[in-house]
Parts: structure tokens; sequence; C-alpha cells
């Protein structure tokens, strides 16, 4: 038996002011945007470029429809780290997110794993950016 997850869904308040957070701020790559006209939303799927076209984890940008939706709008995990963005080169990443105005909630810190810093997203969630030990 083979399984994956192939998507996470992320609850967000507007999808194009998600988008442009996620492409232009963090480099995802927009996979996927379809309206869905039986439910009156969109399909809306980014991913970090090293997954686009691949069997890697993306996004699915949710539009929160309820209040009780909107409730969770970035505090999906009650304030801890929500998801984790690995990435092959730490400071470039940090740096390059830095420039653009992310704002880090925990600075650098070198672990036993890898390097490794905590950010908010567009609405709040907190990331962890790692860069993994090698071994």
């Amino acid at each position: 038996m083979k399984q994956s997850i192939v998507h996470v869904a992320l609850v967000v308040k507007d999808y194009d002011e998600a988008i442009a957070f996620y492409t232009q701020k963090l480099n995802f790559t927009l996979i996927e945007d379809t309206y869905q006209p039986e439910q009156d939303k969109r399909w809306v799927v980014v991913a970090p470029p090293n997954v686009s076209g691949s069997d890697g984890v993306s996004l699915l940008l949710a539009k929160a429809s309820t209040p009780t939706q909107e409730a969770a709008i970035g505090n999906q995990t009650g304030g801890r780290v929500f998801l984790f963005l690995n990435t092959d080169d730490f400071w470039r990443d940090y740096n390059d997110m830095l420039a653009k105005g992310i704002k880090f909630i925990r600075e650098p810190k070198e672990q036993e794993y890898g390097t490794v810093a905590v950010f908010e997203d567009f609405y709040g969630n907190w990331w962890d950016l790692l860069q993994l030990s090698k071994g």
C-alpha cells in the first residue's frame, strides 16, 4: 500500500490576497485556481518551488465560509507552529523573506536537527523555516 498527503487546507480570508502572499513573499507556485460554480468557491492550490509538479505536499487555500472558519484564520493550531517549510539554503531564504517584510517571531537558531526560525504568514499562522542537517 502506498499513501501520501497531497494537500493541507489552510483557511484564508480572501483567495487573491492569499495567492499574492504565498507567490510573491514565499515564492510559492500557483498550481491551480479553478472556479467551482456548483459550490460557488475556488479550488486554489499553491506549493513551494521544489514541490510543483512532484509528489510533495501543497497548500489548498480554502476561503472561510462560516463564522467558525473565520475564527480559525491565522490560528488553526491554537498558537503552535503550524507548517514547516524546509529549504536547501536557510540563509538565502531567511534574508529574502526579511527583505520582503516577513515577520519573524523567533530568530534563527542552530539546533541538533538543523537551522530554524519561526515566522508568521499573512494571517498570523506560525511556520518554521528550517534547513535540516545532513545525515
